[in-house]
């Protein structure tokens, strides 16, 4: 009989005990899910200034530059662009899709969310390049243009996005300051032609605008700073 009590008895304070170690698991806080690793400007640094020749990646700089200064308007200037907005190209460039380009496809296909990330952040950190307005018999109307737009055709100030300064807009807008006036031309037509449509905004702004006003307000963008 006692045997009996005391068997009763232990199989319930182990029943007691496995239920007490379930309200306490249960009252445990959950643990978040690991987030993406921190961008490593270093890794950036070597990406973009030897590629990765295992996997197919080229050198940045073989095109953009030292420090990320390309030496000209074929292609942009890209120290302290906002790392926001260079892994957002990049992506785009991957996608293919919406920014097709032949070259920076092949290049992007190669890198992963990670490189893209640290190349971006490397690149956030170097110092802009400056530049400057070339056309004096155009830079009134590109000014007026980039402070106040063109309200005839509803097309907005450049600055309401991209700053009075050409700075940009962490994580929205790029920066634009100091940018190589053929560059900036040269994307403007692309979203008015529709090759780049990436940014519905710019797609309809740039539709509004001429060759004249295109060109005016990219040169004027180069001397930002």
């Amino acid at each position: 009989m006692r045997q009996t009590i005391s068997a009763k008895l232990h199989s319930l304070l182990i029943a007691l005990g496995l239920s007490l170690a379930g309200v306490a698991f249960a009252n445990e806080p959950a643990k978040a899910p690991a987030g993406p690793a921190k961008p490593d400007a270093a890794k950036g640094e070597a990406l973009y200034n030897a590629g990765d020749a295992k996997r197919g990646i080229a050198a940045c700089m073989g095109c953009h530059g030292a420090n990320g200064v390309s030496g000209g308007g074929t292609y942009p200037k890209l120290a302290g662009q906002h790392a926001a907005y260079t892994v957002k190209q990049l992506k785009d460039y991957k996608a293919g899709k919406e920014r097709p380009n032949a070259i920076m496809a092949a290049f992007a296909s190669m890198m992963t969310d990670e490189d893209m990330a640290n190349v971006a952040a490397y690149l956030e950190k170097q110092t802009p390049g400056l530049g400057t307005a070339k056309n004096k018999a155009s830079i009134e109307l590109g000014q007026k243009i980039y402070r106040g737009g063109i309200a005839s055709k509803q097309v907005a100030a450049c600055a309401g996005c991209h700053a009075p300064n050409g700075a940009g807009i962490p994580a929205q807008y790029p920066r634009l300051a100091g940018q190589w006036a053929e560059y900036t031309e040269a994307q403007l037509v692309a979203y008015r032609q529709g090759d780049r449509k990436n940014s519905v905004q710019m797609t309809g702004i740039a539709s509004r605008m001429s060759d004249a006003e295109i060109k005016a307000v990219s040169d004027y963008i180069a001397g930002l700073r």
